[in-house]
């Protein structure tokens, strides 16, 4: 009885300070998902409707961020690029030191090669005919794709891409290894303090468990609201 108490005393005197990496847990999510985002769109246009090279290139980008491990691309970023880059006097104005920048970059670029699979699947579903309809109309491939495909495509990419919020948001764990004092790296520094790793580890968890809840609910509530009332697409026509 006395090491539980001790163990719930320790936790609720490491909260304040644990709660306090929540806004670098959702820096770090709200970055890369805006970066994966600006990147997963243009590079599934390319999958789908660019030449050859374009989508050979894409594949290599793809396979390269989806094969090698998010902790290994943490290491190689900052140790190895962004350390190279802060020596250049010329980018000296940059953060290019900075634990968190670096996190959210490669977050951003891992996510950038799933987030383009996802909108690439909900291009491939739309029916082909469509794109067919606005050419003949005169519509130019980008405008066609600008104004007719991306908007359904988005939508339809909605469920998945609160698939890889999840995803993402586990992943962000891994940043404290680099030094950004979000929930784990704080969870994990208190734990070595207090030596009781187990009840901190549990309020770490929940905290996940909240933010994943909270920001799947929150993206079903996006689709429920961007959904076109009796609106089903048919990939056959």
């Amino acid at each position: 009885m006395e090491g539980f108490l001790k163990a719930a005393q320790a936790s609720w005197d490491a909260m304040p300070y644990i709660l306090g990496g929540l806004w670098w847990t959702a820096g770090l999510i709200f970055g890369a998902m805006l970066v994966g985002f600006a990147l997963g769109v243009p590079l599934a246009v390319l999958h789908v409707y660019g030449r050859p090279l374009a989508r050979k290139l894409v594949a290599g980008y793809v396979w390269l961020f989806r094969g090698v491990p998010i902790l290994v691309q943490l290491y190689l970023f900052y140790f190895g690029i962004m350390a190279y880059l802060s020596e250049i006097p010329a980018l000296s104005f940059l953060p290019l030191s900075s634990g968190f920048v670096s996190a959210v970059i490669v977050l951003g670029l891992t996510s950038a090669a799933y987030q383009s699979q996802i909108f690439r699947g909900a291009m491939a579903s739309l029916p082909t005919g469509q794109l067919k309809a606005a050419k003949a109309l005169g519509m130019s491939d980008a405008v066609a794709i600008r104004t007719i495909v991306l908007p359904q495509a988005l939508r339809l990419a909605i469920p998945a891409w609160s698939n890889e919020y999840s995803i993402l948001l586990k992943d962000s764990a891994l940043a404290f290894t680099i030094g950004v004092l979000e929930v784990m790296a704080r969870t994990r520094a208190v734990a070595a303090t207090t030596h009781e790793p187990l009840p901190l580890s549990l309020l770490a968890g929940g905290l996940f468990f909240f933010l994943t809840w909270a920001g799947i609910k929150a993206l079903k509530r996006l689709e429920a609201k961007v959904r076109i009332p009796g609106y089903a697409h048919q990939g056959s026509l």
